[in-house]
């Protein structure tokens, strides 16, 4: 595994915990020689990771959109930086680096990120593994609604296996090199389930 891309927050949220989970997975992946490829800011949990993996002497890769390049305030001691015409551009070219995906704490855009690319891996465009580092249970409702897409079949039990859940980066990093993704979904003409 040569790069993971980190979905996460442009801020730093209200615990200081969500901080030092990020600074946690920067030094775990650099100690690794894991690089990351993540959305380009130096402004938040993104920046802190970023930070954190290149002080401790590993690769990181920023993908940002021209649109954001200002507002996310762009991160200029990468190892690269992408700049890209949009949204759609910069989720294509970060899974396109990745071998696996982390999800930290965020908001709105990191979980659209997260339910892209675990819908991606539903359908057969990938075979990555994803993972949810569950800091401080910032994750409990979102596993909790998860669990209910499956319980109300909306979800099969198979594609909700590959979501890995950890508290910390170490098990999620463990459960990654263990991975073995699910046949791609398919449809049964009868049930349409």
């Amino acid at each position: 595994m040569r790069r993971i891309a980190v979905f996460c927050g442009s801020a730093n949220g209200a615990s200081l915990e969500y901080k030092d989970g990020a600074v946690l997975l920067g030094k775990a992946l650099a100690e690794q020689g894991i690089g990351i490829v993540y959305g380009g800011s130096s402004a938040g949990l993104m920046g802190a990771v970023a930070d954190t993996v290149l002080q401790e002497g590993g690769e990181a890769i920023g993908v940002i959109p021209t649109l954001l390049k200002e507002r996310e305030i762009a991160h200029t001691g990468l190892t690269e930086l992408h700049i890209v015409d949009s949204m759609h551009e910069r989720k294509a070219k970060m899974a396109e680096l990745a071998d696996a995906f982390i999800v930290l704490p965020g908001g709105a855009g990191t979980m659209e990120e997260f339910f892209e690319v675990f819908t991606w891996a539903q359908i057969g465009l990938h075979q990555k593994p994803i993972g949810l580092l569950n800091v401080a249970h910032y994750f409990d409702p979102l596993v909790f609604f998860i669990n209910h897409m499956t319980s109300e079949h909306f979800l099969q039990e198979q594609y909700r296996l590959m979501l890995l859940v950890g508290a910390s980066a170490g098990e999620l990093l463990k459960a990654f090199h263990t991975y073995e993704p699910p046949a791609v979904k398919t449809y049964d003409r009868k049930t349409k389930v």
